[in-house]
Order: structure tokens, then sequence, then C-alpha cells
């Protein structure tokens, strides 16, 4: 190799180093910045190709002790555990315990009269199923700690209408991931928790990640992120057990499939790694997971199995979920043409989404401050 030639390539690697490392200080400074006016506390993880370019811990995890986030601490991912709810699904479609076209009153026979629902409908929102959190709310002893049979008794009771036509329409639904995680139950023989560990964190080392009810089946989770919303009468932060409309933490506690996975942004990213892979599931079935749902007449909606599915003109294809419980958010977004990944776990409710801003840096464009 001539001399010229090598320096061509180290001008050539050292340019491309700088500009991932200006791309690293605008990351850096607008989580800074938001930090600063109190509008982010969490973790913050970016990669490109599995690549960590960015990894940063802001602010408290335990109001209580002063205990800090570093990068191992543990959040809540509230809706973005339906991801897992649908990959436990698809593991049962492989070992043949299920259909994803099976009625799903072939495992809810309390439920026979929604006989035109199938586990694909729960899978994909389009089962016209009422929301369980609006019913619940109105029938509900909350004294009481509900867990998903309690769903299920009381649609069997109440008998709500359906919304619509099953396969006719998309609507977001929190009942179906929890359907969904009591037919995991039926199909395994095992507990939604259980069939999690073995099938999916234990296999792909996610060594913090855990189905966890806190105040069902209290336990000492270490390093854990205590989720906090912000009292404006009392000037600070307080956990929403002791918030009157928040108290929803306590009474649906024991509900699972639709929330209550909990992990560390450096577990998720593995998580991201394997699905870039057959560890868990054949090509075929990965495929399906983030193939856009289609309604009988044919239009496409922008969800797949537990994932929402977005095509944009700049970034390729989006895959992503968010998740919002009080004292929680968290956002897991992968762009699968470019094999970009944006992990953001957050404990206090009252902040902003940094994201979108984090996705037009990687692609050097003007950013929007959040």
């Amino acid at each position: 190799m001539t001399s010229r030639l090598m320096i061509v390539l180290v001008i050539i690697v050292l340019g491309r180093a700088s500009f991932a490392q200006t791309k690293v200080n605008r990351i850096d400074s607008l989580l800074g910045a938001l930090y600063e006016k109190g509008k982010l506390n969490g973790n913050v993880l970016v990669a490109e190709k599995g690549k960590i370019i960015y990894l940063k811990s802001f602010g408290i995890a335990n109001e209580a002790t002063g205990g800090k986030l570093n990068e191992n601490t543990i959040f809540e991912l509230a809706s973005c555990s339906k991801q897992f709810t649908a990959m436990a699904i698809m593991i049962l479609k492989e070992q043949g315990k299920l259909n994803l076209d099976d009625p799903m009153a072939k495992y809810l026979p309390k439920l026979a009269f929604y006989d035109k629902i199938t586990i694909r409908n729960l899978l994909n929102h389009t089962g016209g199923l009422q929301d369980y959190l609006s019913i619940m709310d109105t029938v509900f002893d909350k004294h009481q700690i509900a867990v998903n049979e309690d769903i299920i008794n009381i649609f069997a009771k109440l008998k709500p209408a359906l919304e619509f036509t099953p396969g006719t329409q998309f609507k977001y639904s929190n009942t179906g991931y929890a359907l969904l995680a009591f037919i995991i139950e039926k199909a395994s023989g095992e507990s939604y928790a259980s069939f999690l560990k073995k099938r999916i964190f234990e296999p792909l080392h996610m060594q913090h990640t855990l189905v966890y009810n806190r105040r069902l089946h209290p336990k000492k989770v270490d390093n854990y992120a205590f989720g906090y919303i912000y009292s404006k009468y009392l000037g600070k932060y307080l956990l929403p057990d002791s918030i009157e409309k928040a108290k929803v933490v306590y009474w649906l506690d024991g509900v699972v499939g639709d929330g209550t996975v909990n992990s560390t942004v450096l577990d998720l990213l593995k998580w991201d790694r394997a699905l870039y892979t057959n560890m868990l599931l054949s090509k075929k079935d990965m495929q399906q997971i983030f193939a856009p749902a289609k309604l009988i007449d044919g239009t496409l909606t922008k969800y797949g199995f537990g994932w929402k599915i977005e095509q944009h003109s700049d970034y390729g294809k989006i895959v992503r979920h968010s998740g919002g419980w009080p004292g929680y958010k968290s956002d897991i977004e992968r762009h699968t043409d470019y094999d970009k990944t944006i992990i953001v776990l957050q404990n206090h409710y009252d902040t902003a989404e940094p994201t979108k801003a984090i996705r037009s840096i990687l692609y050097d464009q003007p950013i929007t401050l959040p």
C-alpha cells in the first residue's frame, strides 16, 4: 500500500470518527439540556449496528434514599411489554401448541360468546374488545389487586358489546394483550412470568429482566427505578400509590401481558440484537411479527404483533413501541433498514420524550426540542 493511499484511508477513518463524535455530542447536549430543565429522568441508549454509541443515566432511581440511576437500573416497561407477549405467542405457535387463527374462546371458554375473535386479532388489535381499564374502574373492588382472570370473569358476567366486527378495524387494546397472557398460560401450562423467563429472558442472557408485580408479589429487586409523579401542590415527586388519581397502579398490579415486564437499557439491546436473528423464532415467523396487519377490506394498519410499524422516507422501516404507566415512560425504537436503535427508559412521568430528536440527530437533521 502506498503512503499516499494510507494517508487517504486515515483521513477517511478520522472523518467518520469525527462525524460520529459530533452526533454523540449533539445527543449529549440535547439530553443534558432536558435534564437541567427537569424534563428528563432516566436512562438513554443509542446504538448503530449493535455498537453502543451513547449510553448515559440522568437522575434519581429512589427519591427516598437519593440513589442514582446507572446503566443496569431496572425500569417498568409498561406497554413495551406487549412485544414480549407477542413473542411468547409466536414461540408457542412454532411449538405447535396453538395456531394464530384459533378462536380465542378455545382457550377462554368463559368468553365463548366472542366466537369471531382469533388470537391473531388479539395480537394486532383488530378484535374489537372494549378497554378493560374503563370497565374494571366501574365494577372492581379497588381494595383488592386484580389479576387476568378477574378481567375474564367480569367480561363473562357483563358481556360488553364489541366495538366493531373483528378484523374490520384497528383499535389499540390492552384487553387483547391481557387475554393473550392468559392464553400463554393455558397453552404452555406455565405462568406467564415463568414462560417468558425460560423461553426469552434466559436464552438471551437478559439477566436483569423480569415480570414484576411489585404490589401483588412484593420482593426486593436490586437497582430498581421507582416511578414518580410530580405534585405541584407539594412541590415534590411522589410515588403514585399515594396519589388518588394514580392508584390504578395498586389495584391493577396483578394484570400481566399488556405491561409489567421490567428491564434495563442494556438487556433491551440484547433483545434488539436477537430480533435480527433466528435465536427465538424462524425467519418466516419473525417476519410476521414485523408485518403490518391487513384488515378484511385489504387496508394495512400500522401495527404488527406487539410492535408499531412505520415506513419513513428518510429513516426506512421503523419498528417501535412506547409505554406509559403512572411513574414510568418507555420507548424502544428500531430502524431495521439501517440498524439503528434508540432506547429511552424514564421513571418520572411528567417528562419529555426525546426519541424523535435523537432520531433526527442520527440522520444529521435539525432538531426540535421536545
